[in-house]
């Protein structure tokens, strides 16, 4: 069941939210409720958590089969600390 909440947050902070909610594709109120919903949820123990952001990510990037993580992410490494 959704109920309306009434906040009281800066002019300017509302606006930049708006722009923000509009550009990717969501209404403000569904970004607020997510992120209530991701400080409210307890972690399970011994198990990493997702946001709801990295839910909403999931299965966004499709990687060609011949992608190496492994080979990609040493290169990478080699490159920032060499």
């Amino acid at each position: 069941m959704n109920t309306k909440l009434t906040l009281t947050i800066e002019q300017s902070v509302i606006e930049e939210a708006k722009k923000y909610a509009k550009d990717k594709g969501k209404s403000l109120s569904g970004l607020v409720e997510n992120y209530l919903k991701a400080i409210v949820s307890e972690p399970k123990v011994g198990q990493p958590t997702e946001t709801p952001i990295v839910q909403s990510l999931k299965g966004s990037f499709s990687a060609p089969e011949s992608f190496d993580y492994q080979k990609e992410l040493a290169k990478a490494l080699a490159k920032k600390y060499m």
